[in-house]
């Protein structure tokens, strides 16, 4: 931690597991003080957090900022992507939220993709085609399981936006967000009726689009909270786009992000649409695009491989022809929400090492196949690839993505990279500068960078054809 030489901002990022807050210095980025605390997930094919943990890990993450917090003038939320925030009349949870990675609602969007005129329909129109992650298909699981729990919401919420309306009495989100949700339509940038109609979601139940720069509010009362009064809240953002705020991120930059959810996305100035579903059409927090593509299954599946094999995570070993599709979430790229691991070419002489290579291998080998999707045709394949997210530091991860990529790798310094780009949010209300200047001109993005390897076709061959031979058996699921 560091002094300050100006004014004070808070970013937060409310992420699956835990929420963390970070004091900054406008000035010169330097983090003064953080706080982290944990949520709950429910485990099995339904993920589910009540909301409410998400604001007590909030007030416990600025409580163990201090002092600091306090002297903050404006705060800034990043959160997961997607989740169903169902609230009452009063302001409270109607039921636990359904999470990204809840894939209970893939039944639903395949009905609605086939309703609203198929892939290329939704593509044109959304700039998406949803699949069970997305926000719309959850409403359309809730309104057929649980219809008692719609009819008692009064209001429709993304995660970020319910800590945003914690600190401001009002309900705001930001065109970032509000693009992963499947009823926000990015040909005009509004809310679709027709899409809302279609599901049976009435859209005075959805909060404000804040645009990019504009205060979403002020902290409208100190209560739990350490802020004074009156202290700016910008609009927030989805984690992604906040990531790509925290980076500085320019057009073309290419990034691959590690965590419990594996992404590869990229700021562009067209406005994506990908017919085949494999990117996701989303705005970025600025005035931009994101194109994104998204896993369900990256460190986490690849630590349970580890664990299962009782292997330190870095205990890989080369050689063999073993492939392992690590979905032991179901995925969703490739589109199989009912699949789980699959284990082809296992020998005798096959080592443990080895398994667990096979396992880094699976889960990057999906990331890399959209990352020519994800990028623009004239964008420029020397700029090295940004690795990013909880894995990024791992050695295992770093050469995996190396040898498959066959691209130089840039490892940014910096940690924390959402909550870093709320705080960049945070400072532009301060400033009015654009973020993604702030935290280029905080060199968020500096980093070692790891030379290009030859990419090993082979491998990536090899697991694309055992995909191909398995899907059908991966779409049904396990009996």
């Amino acid at each position: 931690m560091s002094s300050a030489d100006g004014p004070l901002v808070v970013g937060v990022d409310s992420s699956t597991q835990s929420t963390k807050a970070l004091v900054v210095d406008a000035a010169t980025g330097a983090v003064v003080a953080s706080g982290q605390a944990p949520h709950t997930v429910s485990a099995g094919q339904g993920r589910e957090s009540d909301p409410e943990q998400w604001w007590t890990a909030l007030c416990e993450a600025l409580r163990q900022c201090g002092d600091a917090a306090h002297r903050a003038s404006a705060v800034s939320v990043g959160g997961q992507q997607h989740g169903l925030v169902t609230l009452d009349a009063a302001g409270r949870p109607v039921r636990p939220a359904l999470l990204w990675n809840d894939v209970r609602s893939a039944p639903q969007a395949r009905r609605l993709i086939d309703e609203m005129g198929g892939p290329k329909a939704w593509s044109e129109r959304v700039g998406s085609v949803p699949g069970a992650s997305f926000t719309v298909t959850k409403w359309a699981w809730l309104a057929e399981h649980e219809p008692d729990a719609v009819r008692a919401t009064a209001a429709v919420r993304l995660p970020h936006d319910y800590l945003t309306q914690r600190l401001t009495g009002d309900g705001t989100t930001d065109r970032g967000d509000a693009s992963g949700t499947g009823w926000w339509a990015s040909a005009t940038e509004s809310y679709d009726d027709h899409i809302l109609a279609r599901v049976g979601l009435d859209p005075a139940l959805l909060p404000r689009v804040v645009r990019p720069g504009e205060v979403a509010g002020t902290v409208h009362s100190s209560g739990e909270l350490p802020f004074s009064k009156g202290t700016l809240v910008a609009a927030g953002t989805g984690d992604n786009a906040a990531a790509a705020l925290g980076l500085g991120l320019q057009p073309g930059t290419p990034v691959l992000s590690l965590g419990t959810s594996g992404t590869v996305y990229a700021v562009s100035r067209h406005r994506p649409a990908d017919p085949t579903g494999t990117v996701a059409g989303f705005a970025d927090a600025r005035g931009d695009w994101l194109p994104l593509a998204c896993t369900l299954n990256c460190t986490l599946a690849v630590d349970r491989v580890a664990a299962l094999l009782g292997l330190d995570r870095e205990a890989v070993e080369p050689g063999g022809d073993i492939t392992l599709l690590p979905y032991l979430d179901g995925e969703r790229t490739p589109d199989l929400p009912n699949a789980s691991g699959l284990l082809h070419g296992l020998r005798h002489d096959t080592t443990g090492g080895q398994l667990l290579q096979a396992a880094y291998d699976g889960a990057v080998h999906a990331l890399l196949g959209a990352l020519d999707l994800v990028l623009d045709a004239d964008a420029d394949l020397s700029v090295p690839l940004l690795l990013i997210g909880g894995g990024a530091r791992g050695t295992a991860w770093q050469q995996t993505v190396r040898r498959l990529s066959g691209r130089a790798v840039q490892v940014p310094e910096a940690r924390e990279l959402v909550a870093l780009g709320a705080a960049a949010q945070a400072a532009g209300l301060l400033t009015g500068e654009d973020p993604a200047a702030v935290a280029r001109r905080w060199g968020t993005a500096q980093g070692p960078v790891l030379d290009p390897v030859e990419q090993d076709a082979a491998a990536l061959a090899r697991i694309s054809g055992v995909l191909s031979d398995a899907a059908p058996l991966l779409d049904r699921g396990p009996r």
